[in-house]
């Protein structure tokens, strides 16, 4: 092809596979935007905000399996991609980051917005190419689109405005996108995993993100070796459903059998799975085999006694085929059974719902998750949103859940919502968000959902505080402070911006409230759900240092005069109401 650096990037991007490119154009990025412009098959998503436009990618990028493009502008602009780019690189999306940059002539000048672009994104990136000349195009572009889709993550090109309006030599613009390779454990080695699956007397299963495309196999082969399966928050979307030996999760998110189950087998697999907390993964006492296919993985969060590289649906099917059957359901049929009972605890709060206000979080969370139809896509803001989408938002195998789950940043779940719905036009689009974080980042882009009139549910869970801090500090022993703030009326204000707003207030509400947004199709929609800030979730199982840190903090708020306040939380929280 003929033309310009910009040109020769858009027609590479496109032909990789690129739908869509998030972003704020500026100076530095004029040239760039002129020839995507020109290019005319790459949609430009203009965001009031870079950091909304990358959240929004990584979610299309993610569930789509496509690289998605974002740019912002030398300096500030540039600067404003990395929280994203930081979320794409724990999340595992592919994304292409186009950074305006200085004119060539000023570069090491300390020029006005001038950033080093290989120090600035040395933590958030896979790849930093820094175009300074056309002759170097083409190998950077194609470097830059090979390692995010090939690696799952983010890398940059960095462009200043003289380079990307440069003429080109004539140069083929295609690129050859390879399938992913099959990856396995060599035989010998899946002979090991097999003799001690085969001598181990009961196994469970702890998986993850990894089980992606595996949910057959992993079942399959926990039916099997008569295995329960706990999953990360994670794996939850890939395991959970159809799944007999299904026991939830660990963590202080965690529900159900599965803490139970990986601490009392006699092996315990882990399957795709980075899970950081190791608090709750078991010892000594039980022998650990790890697979995953990044074997940065492999026994960084707890030694294990085997540690294999694979993927796990080819790991898994090939182990299929040589394990034995076990027949011994009893230790099974324990954690099934402890499973069942928990569900039942956390019940308590969903089936009281429509009796008690303020509006109790598990209610509105098991009520959209009833509501919401089968192919639903559920996106959870970092905070006490993922204590009641883990538990109460039932996964499926046509539904997704997403949310910066690796990176726990505020404010993800609007613009996940808002690059899912792109991406999937038509398709129910919920986001389940903290009033911290809508107020942070998504209320200014509810302006972009209204002029473009992306139908995006989001659900804030107005209890004017920083809730999750709040219960971090009380874990630690600490009085809560600096976590609460007041709220406008979020319906309102959506209102006046041109979405729907809804406010929901009374628990006999709940219902028809959701129901009505939910069938709302022609614009975005806001439901402000003004839920118990008291409310708390007991994980199945709590670590001393927790409980500890706990009671120390309701000892010291009442020693301040606080009397009031420990005594509704505890009213609150141990199903007196």
């Amino acid at each position: 092809m003929s033309g310009n650096v910009a040109d020769l990037l858009w027609e590479m991007l496109a032909n990789a596979g690129v739908k869509r490119c998030y972003g704020i154009v500026g100076d530095a990025l004029n040239p760039v935007i002129d020839g995507l412009h020109r290019n005319g098959r790459i949609e430009f998503i203009h965001v009031r905000h870079e950091e909304y436009g990358v959240f929004a990618a990584v979610a299309e990028a993610y569930l789509t399996g496509n690289p998605v493009a974002v740019c912002g502008t030398s300096g500030p602009g540039v600067v404003h991609l990395f929280n994203g780019l930081m979320d794409a690189r724990k999340e595992g999306a592919p994304i292409i980051a186009i950074a305006g940059d200085v004119e060539t002539s000023l570069i090491d000048t300390e020029a006005l917005e001038e950033l080093n672009p290989y120090r600035f994104f040395e933590a958030a990136s896979l790849y930093t190419g820094r175009l300074v000349n056309p002759e170097q195009a083409r190998s950077v572009i194609n470097t830059a689109i090979l390692t995010a889709v090939l690696e799952n993550g983010p890398t940059v090109i960095a462009i200043p405005g003289n380079v990307a309006s440069a003429d080109v030599a004539d140069h083929s613009s295609e690129i050859t996108m390879p399938n992913p390779p099959i990856l396995r454990p060599s035989d010998a080695d899946l002979d090991q995993l097999v003799k001690m699956i085969d001598d181990a007397k009961t196994v469970a299963i702890f998986g993850g993100d990894g089980c992606r495309d595996a949910h057959d196999e992993v079942v399959h082969l926990a039916g099997r070796l008569k295995a329960p399966v706990g999953y990360s928050f994670r794996g939850k979307q890939w395991l959970e459903h159809d799944n007999p030996n299904a026991v939830g999760m660990t963590g202080l998110l965690g529900y159900g059998g599965a803490y139970g189950a990986i601490h009392q087998a006699d092996l315990l697999l882990m399957l795709g799975t980075d899970f950081p907390f190791t608090e709750f993964l078991p010892g000594h006492s039980v022998k650990k085999v790890q697979i995953d296919k990044n074997p940065k993985h492999i026994g960084r969060r707890t030694a294990v006694d085997l540690g294999l590289v694979g993927d796990i649906k080819a790991t898994v099917t090939a182990l299929l085929k040589s394990v034995r059957e076990k027949t011994d359901t009893r230790f099974l049929d324990k954690h099934l059974v402890d499973t069942n009972s928990f569900y039942g605890l956390m019940q308590h709060y969903v089936e009281k719902g429509p009796e008690i206000k303020p509006i109790r979080p598990e209610f509105l969370a098991a009520t959209l998750s009833d509501l919401a139809s089968d192919d639903a896509m559920f996106f959870i803001d970092t905070g006490t949103a993922c204590m009641w989408g883990a538990r109460h938002i039932s996964g499926g195998r046509n539904r997704r859940i997403f949310g910066s789950f690796t990176w726990a940043s505020m404010a993800n779940a609007a613009p996940n919502a808002f690059g899912a719905q792109l991406a999937y036009p038509g398709r129910q689009t919920i986001a389940l968000c903290g009033d911290g974080g809508f107020t942070m980042l998504a209320l200014g882009d509810l302006l972009t959902q209204v002029q473009r009139k992306t139908p995006v549910l989001q659900i804030i869970l107005n209890n004017g505080s920083l809730d999750f801090v709040s219960i971090e500090q009380r874990e630690a022993g600490i009085v809560p402070f600096g976590v609460e703030f007041e709220n406008p009326n979020f319906a309102k204000v959506a209102e006046a911006m041109g979405a729907k707003g809804i406010r929901i207030e009374d628990p006999g509400d709940v219902r028809d409230g959701l129901a009505e947004a939910l069938a709302h199709k022609g614009g975005p929609v806001v439901v402000d759900a003004v839920v118990d800030p008291l409310a708390l979730s007991l994980p199945s199982h709590v670590p001393f240092h927790t409980a500890k840190g706990f009671t120390l903090s309701m000892a010291k708020q009442v020693w301040s005069g606080q009397m009031d306040d420990v005594i509704k939380t505890i009213e609150r929280n141990v199903r007196l109401v």
